[in-house]
């Protein structure tokens, strides 16, 4: 569907990372995972931009998507919006889906491509589904664990979901994992994965590379799903 949207918050979720809330509408139905496409007025051009829905079909109030600034154009217009401006949305679109279908899944993230696999998580926790989830998240820095106190409410809440951070660029301070995803990693955190169904996010030099990684460990590109770029 298309229709016109009032922003109703912005959340700064880092020095570079919004997110934009907005009312969704009663007839707009879709699928944790799935992408909405975004269209500004850019100095007097209409451009559109696809995002991932960051907020989960069981948040009934809103919509969400969360934008990395990146000094463009674009990213400029939607860096300047306050509250109560507007834009044009249409959607859901995306294959890459979570509805309970599958009893074992792994999330593979990098950087903003955590969008979806934050709606996921959320709705598989909202909707206290028995699903095993298993999410890897890779990031450069902490600053950019955007979504690292919900998904620490999410582990509280959720027995079945554990969450496995690894960051490239990491303070002196940080203790934990300094790895890229790789073949090592994925045998490490995931010792079932030759059971599981995989969804991949991120830039697509990293979206090839795991899906190449997985296909190293025999992984069935059916059983793989993946987005590139979407909110990037």
């Amino acid at each position: 569907m298309k229709f016109q949207a009032h922003v109703s918050e912005i959340i700064r979720r880092s020095e570079h990372i919004k997110s934009f809330r907005f009312r969704r509408p009663e007839d707009f139905d879709y699928k944790a995972g799935q992408y909405i496409v975004v269209t500004l007025d850019v100095n007097g051009k209409s451009i559109s931009k696809p995002f991932s829905l960051s907020s989960s079909p069981t948040e009934k109030e809103h919509l969400e998507f969360t934008k990395k600034l990146t000094g463009h154009e674009y990213s400029d217009a939607l860096d300047s919006m306050v509250k109560g401006d507007t834009f044009n949305i249409s959607g859901p679109y995306g294959k890459m889906t979570y509805e309970g279908e599958y009893e074992k899944i792994a999330l593979l993230s990098g950087g903003i491509g955590i969008t979806p696999m934050r709606s996921i998580c959320r709705y598989c926790t909202d909707m206290s589904l028995d699903t095993d989830i298993v999410l890897i998240c890779s990031d450069r820095s902490e600053e950019d664990m955007i979504f690292w106190k919900e998904l620490s409410e999410m582990l509280s809440l959720n027995p079945h979901l554990k969450v496995f951070q690894t960051l490239t660029r990491a303070s002196e301070g940080w203790t934990g994992s300094r790895d890229r995803i790789s073949e090592t990693l994925v045998r490490r955190e995931l010792p079932d994965y030759a059971i599981r169904e995989f969804y991949i996010c991120g830039p697509p030099p990293m979206v090839d590379s795991m899906v190449e990684i997985l296909r190293s460990l025999s992984i069935p590109d059916m059983r793989i799903k993946k987005e590139s770029l979407i909110g990037y």
